[in-house]
């Protein structure tokens, strides 16, 4: 069994979320908060079997879009002024963990 944790950005979780319930994958969101850009976020637990794993990984892919923001540099967080900046956010950050273990009780 594996425990795919997968770190998305608000705006495509829901996206997410329905196609994984779709495909009947179980799923457990938590709300969670970047660094960098101080954006919210959603951390997707998802337990399956080792032969699913990528399926999950494509499904994840499919509804995760990277965008174009434009934030304000470091030196504005200190008080000086600067220009905004364009970064690229979105996307997801997955992780893939064997599980020794499972119960559900």
């Amino acid at each position: 069994m594996k425990l795919v944790l997968a770190i998305v950005q608000h705006e495509d979780s829901a996206t997410v979320s329905e196609e994984l319930t779709k495909n009947q994958f179980n799923v457990t969101k938590l709300a969670s908060t970047g660094g960098f850009l101080r954006a919210g976020n959603v951390t997707f637990l998802i337990g399956t079997q080792e032969e699913q794993v990528d399926q999950v990984i494509e499904i994840i892919k499919n509804k995760c879009k990277s965008r174009k923001e434009l934030t304000a540099p470091a030196a504005m967080y200190m008080g000086a002024s600067a220009w905004p900046i364009e970064v690229v956010v979105g996307g997801a950050t997955i992780f893939v963990v064997d599980v020794d273990r499972f119960e559900k009780v």
